[in-house]
């Protein structure tokens, strides 16, 4: 049996003098199990944990950039790390994602989640009810979600994986939940990895002295995905803001000349909603269905008895079949016991209003009909965001981030506003006549 070092240095050089089939072909099991998981031999320098002293490891990266294996081999790393120390008592881990599901499909589950880079041997136990891991040497991480920060309350940890930050719901509340419960053991550590979108809090780690900060392009993981698909994207978003921050890992502001910016966004952010006096749902339902349609979208708000409005959620979903968008327009509704569904109906008439009497014939549908461009359409709503009557219940990165690359020339990738144009059904119903002047709508 080579040992480990021995095994990973007569790897490499059969690899460079070509004889690589040949001495994988005398390896027993254990040595080929050994080297599939020798993450430092495979790992790219941006996904091995930095050096020196640091409380947070800030991993930025486009999509497909090794993020997520980068964090699931960390934690694994850490573990067994625990384990040989003497005086160890069972390492604790947090696991923070947008929502439950998330942090179950992509950090525990997926495939390079935690329970995929482990060895069996090392594999820990997922129980799913109680929404933790267990460790065969005693470890255990749990899982939160981004929209229960108050779930952070009494727990304390060694350490913590933050993934999508930049899309978390409650995004500092979460955040400051999670600082204070990181109290156990001698250098507490947390490590996010996230697309880059300039939230605020991001933009003070990234000034945080206490930060080690990576970036990393999708193209420095090519060789792990599919063939021809960063040629592909590249020649689809190449030179669009959108591929600046998914594929590049670039924080990107708003744009030149957009309709709203994001200082003005977040000062207009709230962590939860008054009494209402009406809430809708908005869709703005694809021309077409496949793989290469628009997105369907579907946002809900509400108004209270100010005046003002309340954006409370984006439940917008690209490339539905109507059955699919409608059904999610109609649990949305039903989630939110909202008043009606207001439908834009110029591409699918009484097909659109057909497909959610399918669904539920006794939800009330308020048919709009555009007939003015989407800037036209979208300037009264940017004045009541103006004048201080809308506030975003939580975060919407989705959303937020075509309003503030909304320009008259429309969105920088050329697709349609479908999350945008939702709004702004939404806020025409609640707060607008006409003529564009602000008002309180009867119940």
């Amino acid at each position: 049996m080579h040992s480990g070092e021995s095994l990973r240095s007569a790897l490499i050089g059969c690899a460079e003098g070509g004889l690589l089939p040949a001495f994988l072909a005398s390896l027993d099991q254990g040595e080929l199990t050994f080297l599939r998981h020798d993450w430092p031999l495979w790992a790219h320098a941006h996904q091995l944990a930095p050096e020196g002293d640091w409380r947070c490891w800030l991993l930025m990266g486009g999509r497909g950039a090794g993020k997520t294996r980068a964090g699931a081999e960390w934690l694994r790393a850490c573990v067994h790390a625990a384990a040989a120390r003497p005086d160890a008592d069972g390492l604790r881990i947090a696991l923070v994602g947008e929502t439950q599901s998330d942090a179950r499909e992509v950090m525990v589950e997926g495939i390079s989640g935690l329970l995929g880079v482990h060895p069996a041997a090392e594999r820990p136990t997922w129980q799913s009810s109680r929404r933790r891991l267990e460790w065969p040497n005693g470890a255990v991480a749990q899982v939160f979600s981004s929209e229960d920060p108050d779930a952070l309350r009494g727990p304390q940890f060694h350490l913590a994986w933050c993934d999508e930050l930049a899309k978390w719901r409650h995004v500092q509340e979460t955040w400051d939940m999670l600082q204070f419960a990181l109290r156990l053991g001698d250098r507490p550590r947390q490590l996010v990895t996230t697309t880059p979108r300039p939230i605020p809090l991001l933009k003070r780690l990234l000034a945080d002295p206490g930060t080690r900060a990576v970036t990393a392009p999708t193209e420095s993981n090519a060789a792990h995905l599919a063939a021809g698909f960063v040629a592909a994207i590249r020649a689809r978003y190449g030179g669009t803001r959108l591929a600046r921050q998914e594929l590049d890992g670039e924080m990107v502001e708003s744009r030149d000349g957009a309709m709203w910016n994001r200082d003005a966004l977040e000062a207009l952010r709230s962590d939860r909603a008054p009494a209402l006096e009406r809430i809708v749902v908005a869709v703005d339902p694809p021309a077409s269905s496949g793989v290469a349609s628009d997105a369907c979208g579907i946002v809900a708000a509400g108004i209270d008895g100010d005046g003002i409005v309340h954006v409370l959620a984006d439940r917008s979903m690209g490339a539905a079949s109507p059955a699919r968008w409608a059904g999610a327009a109609v649990a949305l509704w039903r989630d939110l016991d909202a008043d009606c569904l207001v439908a834009e109906v110029n591409q699918g008439g009484e097909m659109v209003t057909a497909v959610i009497a399918g669904v539920d014939p006794g939800v009330p549908v308020r048919p709009v009909r555009a007939r003015r461009g989407k800037w036209l359409r979208a300037e009264p709503v940017a004045m009541l965001y103006e004048q201080g009557r809308v506030r975003h219940v939580g975060a919407f990165p989705d959303l937020e981030d075509e309003m503030t690359d909304f320009t008259r020339d429309g969105l920088s990738n050329g697709r349609s506003p479908d999350r945008l144009d939702a709004l702004v059904y939404a806020l025409h119903e609640l707060a607008l006549k006409a003529g564009g002047t602000p008002r309180l709508r009867s119940v």
